[in-house]
């Protein structure tokens, strides 16, 4: 029986609706090759990878093709074996519309590995498992595909008091993490481990949001399989945007970490649950990240989710859930944090967790009416809400000062006057 957990509260909010069940209702599947993998080069937050390879040339699944370009950068791979076409401009999976190089691969059909060793990382240093890390191309799946390897860091302590695990999920459509969870916890909670020991954690907190009991049960049951210690599962309430890094922390452990400053400085680190799996597959498999799991939702016939190659256009990946014909956008992202895409033809990338396809009918765009009335009608309710304020201030004062009858008909005036700003108050 899980033990009760204090559990804190972070401001503001809200509960939008999650529209999540329709992609929950098959398992993970496994989106076929494409004709062509258009793979960029610059997948993540820092310096751009540099490419080598060149056309012309055969590559392996897993297959390094982007190297690193400094401490703040991550490696890019081969999504399958195959021959390389070009390495140009390409459009790039953002709403700007502008292009970036990218490696594009013709894949042979052989689906053909590298040779794969596991990672000597229990006897390797700590620089040499972040540079494992960075070589095998992890980035934060969550969305902010941050390069790994620089949060494997204990920080000025030396050591974690808490590593928090992110599997809240909080933003509307978006289910490959619930998924992945249900399916692959083990590799989670392995992944989980490794992190544990290598920033020499106190304890490992794995967050998920009350409404997902299915991925609750899967990971408490993978803990007891993997018998590790001091990995807790811990349900937190849902409520948008409780998987911020931020907002968890405070959940989970109470610390408010400001504006600026680094989690591990106050003994703290989080990682999305994607992410540690792929460090787990990295570390322990040998094998790059060359895939993730993308939720196809939205106005679409079948929502489901995906294991998907990097460099597979969005297309594709969509045609697979039966767009509807009414479909006029699509995003990357969630419907609260996403953005548009420029074309159906840009690629499945490192931050793809979800693809939702609009419509005038599911995103209907606000007119310029509604965003005035909802100015005005919030202006009108903060002025009401401070003149009742200074008012009600000014009533106390008066009653804590000694009365006489001049005294007592200057507090029936502001008594009226109070009365009559609650009445502006909308109830």
């Amino acid at each position: 029986m899980a033990s009760l957990r204090q559990l804190f509260k972070f401001h503001g909010g809200v509960k939008p609706a999650y529209n999540k069940e329709p992609s929950l209702a098959e398992p993970i599947g496994i989106a076929p090759l494409p004709a062509e993998l258009v793979i960029p080069l610059h997948q993540s937050i820092g310096g751009v990878p540099h490419p080598l390879v060149k056309a012309g040339e055969t590559v392996k699944k897993g297959q390094l093709i982007g190297g690193p370009d400094g401490f703040v950068s991550s490696a890019v791979h081969a999504s399958t074996s195959g021959l390389v076409k070009a390495v140009e401009m390409r459009l790039m999976p953002h709403s700007s519309g502008l292009s970036a190089l990218c490696v594009v691969i013709a894949p042979d059909g052989k689906d053909e590995w590298i040779e794969r060793q596991p990672v000597p990382w229990r006897s390797m240093s700590p620089d040499e498992v972040r540079d494992a890390v960075r070589d095998a191309g992890l980035v934060g799946l969550g969305g902010a595909v941050f390069p790994s390897h620089l949060k494997v860091n204990p920080g000025k302590k030396g050591k974690l008091d808490t590593l928090v695990i992110n599997g809240a999920e909080c933003e509307p459509f978006i289910t490959c993490d619930d998924m992945q969870m249900r399916e692959q916890g083990e590799g989670i909670v392995r992944g989980a481990a490794i992190l544990r020991d290598l920033t020499q954690a106190g304890q490992v907190l794995i967050g998920i949001e009350d409404n997902k009991p299915e991925a609750i049960a899967a990971m408490r049951a993978a803990v007891a399989q993997v018998g590790a210690e001091r990995i807790e599962i811990v349900a937190v309430p849902t409520r948008y945007p409780a998987g911020g890094a931020k907002q968890l922390i405070r959940v989970l452990t109470g610390i408010e970490v400001p504006h600026g400053k680094r989690s591990t400085d106050y003994g703290v680190q989080c990682f999305n649950t994607g992410t540690v799996f792929g460090v787990y597959e990295a570390l322990e498999l040998g094998q790059p990240l060359i895939s993730r799991v993308v939720t196809v939702a939205g106005n679409v016939l079948r929502p489901r989710n995906y294991v998907v190659r990097f460099g597979t256009p969005m297309r594709d990946v969509i045609a697979l859930a039966g767009p509807k014909p009414d479909s006029d956008r699509i995003i990357m992202g969630g419907p609260m944090m996403g953005f548009a895409m420029p074309s159906a033809d840009v690629p499945v990338v490192k931050a793809t967790n979800c693809i939702p396809v609009g419509s005038k009918a599911l995103f209907p765009p606000p007119s310029r009416y509604e965003f005035r009335m909802a100015r005005e009608e919030r202006e009108k309710q903060e002025k009401a809400a401070k003149l009742a304020a200074k008012a009600a201030e000014t009533k106390a004062k008066l009653a804590a000062a000694a009365t006489s009858p001049e005294d007592e008909a200057k507090q029936a005036l502001i008594a009226a006057t109070v009365e009559r700003a609650k009445q502006q108050v909308p109830s």
